[in-house]
């Protein structure tokens, strides 16, 4: 679904902060995980479980809200494979970002581990007790987070990418937003896409130059 605005809903992009911090959170402390198996490893774990949870939640949350809100089109000069790419690597992050709590979960209760949130508050199971299972998806949650590691990656690339080099507006839309971003109508006179947005810093320099060139 296409928006009709310049930016991502509010709501969109306050999860999308939360989350981002949550995953960045999650991605020190796994690497203090595996680099670690001393007296931080039970503290550090205690918190990769209920964050993982809070990501769960967040990202079910977002999810609906950015199917029903929709998102602005992408530049109309960015190319086609570009913009499958983009499309493609969106659906792949919210699979991870589902995935990988859910297959932490299952690994945890195979395993028949407690999934603890916060104090006295414990996760139910959500498979039997079965070792071989349990070593199936910690090998599965090892090749998630890694491919999920990867996908940030180029997903910061790319965000990048917009606001440095392009400078497209994309990387605003779902940051501080753009100054008059508020629904579009689609009449001639409206932009449709970040293309046609009139820059202001734009127009008052082409003003000064007829100016300039009127009183000479």
């Amino acid at each position: 679904m296409t928006r009709h605005s310049l930016d991502f809903h509010p709501a969109l992009r306050v999860l999308h902060w939360l989350i981002a911090l949550a995953v960045l959170a999650m991605l020190f402390i796994g690497v203090g995980m595996v680099s670690t198996a001393g007296p931080l490893y039970p503290a550090l774990l205690a918190l990769h479980r209920p964050i993982g949870i809070v990501i769960l939640v967040l990202v079910l949350i977002r999810l609906p809200l950015r199917l029903a809100t929709g998102a602005p089109a992408l530049p109309h000069n960015l190319a086609p494979l570009q913009k499958r790419i983009a499309a493609g690597s969106h659906i792949l992050l919210y699979a991870a970002m589902i995935g990988m709590p859910l297959i932490g979960w299952a690994m945890l209760s195979a395993g028949s581990y407690p999934v603890l949130v916060v104090n006295g508050f414990t996760l139910p199971p959500i498979l039997p007790h079965d070792l071989a299972l349990y070593a199936l998806l910690r090998e599965a949650h090892t090749v998630v987070a890694l491919l999920f590691f990867a996908l940030i990656l180029g997903h910061l690339a790319a965000a990048l990418a917009h606001g440095l080099v392009r400078r497209d507006g994309v990387l605003r839309s779902m940051t501080l937003g753009h100054a008059t971003a508020q629904p579009i109508e689609k009449t001639a006179a409206s932009p449709a896409s970040y293309d046609d947005a009139v820059d202001p810093v734009t127009v008052s320099v082409d003003k000064r130059t007829r100016v300039a060139s009127d009183d000479a």
